[in-house]
Protein backbone atom coordinates (compact mmCIF):
# COMPACT_ATOMS: atom_id res chain seq x y z
CA UNK A 1 0.00 0.00 0.00
CA UNK A 2 2.93 2.32 0.75
CA UNK A 3 4.25 1.90 -2.81
CA UNK A 4 0.83 2.80 -4.26
CA UNK A 5 0.34 5.89 -2.10
CA UNK A 6 3.85 7.28 -2.48
CA UNK A 7 3.91 6.59 -6.23
CA UNK A 8 0.54 8.26 -6.73
CA UNK A 9 1.43 11.33 -4.67
CA UNK A 10 4.87 11.86 -6.19
CA UNK A 11 3.78 11.52 -9.79
CA UNK A 12 0.71 13.68 -9.27
CA UNK A 13 2.91 16.45 -7.88
CA UNK A 14 5.65 15.94 -10.46
CA UNK A 15 3.15 16.13 -13.33
CA UNK A 16 1.72 19.51 -12.34
CA UNK A 17 3.23 21.93 -14.83
CA UNK A 18 5.12 19.12 -16.57
CA UNK A 19 5.52 18.78 -20.33
CA UNK A 20 2.93 16.01 -20.50
CA UNK A 21 0.40 18.18 -18.69
CA UNK A 22 1.04 20.87 -21.27
CA UNK A 23 0.58 18.19 -23.94
CA UNK A 24 -2.79 17.25 -22.42
CA UNK A 25 -3.78 20.91 -22.56
CA UNK A 26 -2.75 21.20 -26.23
CA UNK A 27 -4.59 18.00 -27.17
CA UNK A 28 -7.73 19.17 -25.37
CA UNK A 29 -7.59 22.60 -27.01
CA UNK A 30 -6.93 21.20 -30.47
CA UNK A 31 -9.35 18.28 -30.57
CA UNK A 32 -11.99 19.03 -27.91
CA UNK A 33 -12.66 15.30 -27.48
CA UNK A 34 -11.74 14.46 -23.87
CA UNK A 35 -12.52 10.72 -23.73
CA UNK A 36 -10.21 9.55 -26.55
CA UNK A 37 -7.48 11.81 -25.15
CA UNK A 38 -7.88 10.34 -21.65
CA UNK A 39 -7.89 6.79 -23.06
CA UNK A 40 -4.67 7.58 -24.94
CA UNK A 41 -3.08 9.02 -21.79
CA UNK A 42 -4.10 5.95 -19.77
CA UNK A 43 -2.77 3.34 -22.21
CA UNK A 44 0.42 5.27 -23.00
CA UNK A 45 1.16 5.72 -19.32
CA UNK A 46 0.45 2.08 -18.47
CA UNK A 47 2.80 0.89 -21.22
CA UNK A 48 5.53 3.42 -20.47
CA UNK A 49 5.45 3.05 -16.70
CA UNK A 50 5.19 -0.76 -16.84
CA UNK A 51 8.44 -0.80 -18.81
CA UNK A 52 10.04 1.74 -16.48
CA UNK A 53 8.96 -0.19 -13.38
CA UNK A 54 10.30 -3.43 -14.86
CA UNK A 55 13.69 -1.75 -15.34
CA UNK A 56 13.51 -0.34 -11.80
CA UNK A 57 12.60 -3.72 -10.33
CA UNK A 58 15.51 -5.33 -12.17
CA UNK A 59 17.90 -2.60 -10.98
CA UNK A 60 16.61 -2.92 -7.43
CA UNK A 61 17.44 -6.62 -7.44
CA UNK A 62 20.79 -6.09 -9.18
CA UNK A 63 22.06 -3.27 -6.98
CA UNK A 64 21.24 -4.51 -3.53
CA UNK A 65 22.96 -3.24 -0.39
CA UNK A 66 25.04 -0.12 0.09
CA UNK A 67 25.77 0.75 -3.57
CA UNK A 68 22.19 0.21 -4.66
CA UNK A 69 20.85 2.37 -1.84
CA UNK A 70 23.45 5.06 -2.53
CA UNK A 71 22.62 5.12 -6.25
CA UNK A 72 18.93 5.29 -5.43
CA UNK A 73 19.51 8.14 -2.95
CA UNK A 74 21.51 10.13 -5.51
CA UNK A 75 18.84 9.47 -8.16
CA UNK A 76 16.09 10.82 -5.91
CA UNK A 77 18.17 13.93 -5.19
CA UNK A 78 18.79 14.40 -8.94
CA UNK A 79 15.05 14.19 -9.67
CA UNK A 80 14.43 16.65 -6.82
CA UNK A 81 16.67 19.16 -8.59
CA UNK A 82 15.10 18.33 -11.96
CA UNK A 83 11.63 18.98 -10.51
CA UNK A 84 12.62 22.61 -9.91
CA UNK A 85 13.13 23.21 -13.65
CA UNK A 86 9.91 24.29 -15.43
CA UNK A 87 8.92 22.28 -18.51
CA UNK A 88 7.64 23.71 -21.74
CA UNK A 89 6.17 22.16 -24.85
CA UNK A 90 6.48 23.55 -28.35
CA UNK A 91 3.36 23.46 -30.51
CA UNK A 92 5.30 21.70 -33.29
CA UNK A 93 6.01 18.75 -30.95
CA UNK A 94 2.34 17.79 -31.17
CA UNK A 95 1.83 15.21 -33.92
CA UNK A 96 -0.65 15.80 -36.72
CA UNK A 97 -3.98 13.98 -36.66
CA UNK A 98 -3.71 10.72 -38.54
CA UNK A 99 -6.31 8.36 -39.87
CA UNK A 100 -6.35 6.75 -36.43
CA UNK A 101 -7.79 9.86 -34.89
CA UNK A 102 -7.50 11.59 -31.58
CA UNK A 103 -6.96 8.41 -29.54
CA UNK A 104 -3.88 7.31 -31.52
CA UNK A 105 -2.42 10.82 -31.56
CA UNK A 106 -2.84 11.02 -27.77
CA UNK A 107 -1.43 7.52 -27.23
CA UNK A 108 1.67 8.06 -29.34
CA UNK A 109 2.27 11.63 -28.18
CA UNK A 110 2.02 10.72 -24.49
CA UNK A 111 4.16 7.60 -24.82
CA UNK A 112 6.91 9.56 -26.58
CA UNK A 113 6.63 12.57 -24.25
CA UNK A 114 7.13 10.30 -21.23
CA UNK A 115 10.34 8.79 -22.62
CA UNK A 116 13.11 10.12 -20.39
CA UNK A 117 10.68 12.39 -18.53
CA UNK A 118 11.11 12.87 -14.79
CA UNK A 119 8.00 10.80 -14.03
CA UNK A 120 9.43 7.88 -16.03
CA UNK A 121 12.72 8.19 -14.15
CA UNK A 122 10.75 8.43 -10.89
CA UNK A 123 8.88 5.25 -11.82
CA UNK A 124 12.19 3.43 -12.31
CA UNK A 125 13.41 4.66 -8.93
CA UNK A 126 10.17 3.87 -7.11
CA UNK A 127 10.16 0.34 -8.51
CA UNK A 128 13.78 -0.04 -7.40
CA UNK A 129 12.86 1.22 -3.93
CA UNK A 130 9.69 -0.83 -3.41
CA UNK A 131 9.39 -4.52 -4.14
CA UNK A 132 5.88 -3.91 -5.49
CA UNK A 133 6.11 -3.54 -9.27
CA UNK A 134 2.35 -3.63 -9.88
CA UNK A 135 1.54 -1.07 -7.17
CA UNK A 136 4.20 1.31 -8.47
CA UNK A 137 2.74 1.07 -12.00
CA UNK A 138 -0.81 1.54 -10.71
CA UNK A 139 0.26 4.44 -8.48
CA UNK A 140 2.29 6.28 -11.11
CA UNK A 141 -0.47 5.81 -13.69
CA UNK A 142 -3.07 7.05 -11.23
CA UNK A 143 -0.85 10.04 -10.46
CA UNK A 144 -0.55 10.81 -14.16
CA UNK A 145 -4.33 10.67 -14.55
CA UNK A 146 -4.98 12.78 -11.44
CA UNK A 147 -2.75 15.52 -12.84
CA UNK A 148 -3.83 15.37 -16.49
CA UNK A 149 -7.53 14.47 -16.61
CA UNK A 150 -8.65 17.76 -15.00
CA UNK A 151 -6.55 19.65 -17.55
CA UNK A 152 -8.24 17.78 -20.39
CA UNK A 153 -11.68 18.73 -19.05
CA UNK A 154 -11.01 22.19 -17.69
CA UNK A 155 -8.32 23.32 -20.07
CA UNK A 156 -6.15 26.35 -19.73
CA UNK A 157 -8.39 28.19 -17.27
CA UNK A 158 -7.62 25.75 -14.45
CA UNK A 159 -3.95 25.30 -15.30
CA UNK A 160 -3.34 29.05 -15.31
CA UNK A 161 -4.42 29.35 -11.65
CA UNK A 162 -2.10 26.67 -10.24
CA UNK A 163 0.90 27.90 -8.21
CA UNK A 164 3.36 25.94 -10.37
CA UNK A 165 6.51 27.25 -8.71
CA UNK A 166 5.24 26.18 -5.27
CA UNK A 167 4.16 22.82 -6.66
CA UNK A 168 7.64 22.26 -8.17
CA UNK A 169 9.20 23.15 -4.81
CA UNK A 170 6.95 20.72 -2.92
CA UNK A 171 7.70 18.01 -5.47
CA UNK A 172 11.42 18.65 -5.16
CA UNK A 173 11.15 18.46 -1.37
CA UNK A 174 9.29 15.13 -1.56
CA UNK A 175 11.97 13.63 -3.84
CA UNK A 176 14.73 15.09 -1.64
CA UNK A 177 13.19 13.48 1.45
CA UNK A 178 13.07 10.13 -0.34
CA UNK A 179 16.69 10.64 -1.36
CA UNK A 180 17.72 11.41 2.23
CA UNK A 181 15.82 8.35 3.45
CA UNK A 182 17.50 6.14 0.84
CA UNK A 183 20.87 7.69 1.80
CA UNK A 184 20.19 6.90 5.45
CA UNK A 185 19.39 3.29 4.49
CA UNK A 186 22.63 3.17 2.48
CA UNK A 187 24.56 4.43 5.48
CA UNK A 188 22.91 1.82 7.72
CA UNK A 189 23.80 -1.00 5.31
CA UNK A 190 27.39 0.29 5.07
CA UNK A 191 27.74 0.76 8.84
CA UNK A 192 26.18 -2.62 9.56
CA UNK A 193 28.21 -4.45 6.88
Amino acid sequence: MEALLISTALVTLAELGDKTQLLALLLAARFRRPWPIIAGILLATLANHALAAAVGHWLGNLLDGFWGQLLLALSFVAVALWALVPDRLEEDELPRVSLHGVFMVSLVAFFLAEMGDKTQVATVMLAARFDAWLWVVVGTTLGMLLANVPVVFLGHAAAAHLPLRLIRQITALAFLLLGLYAGWLAWLSWAGG
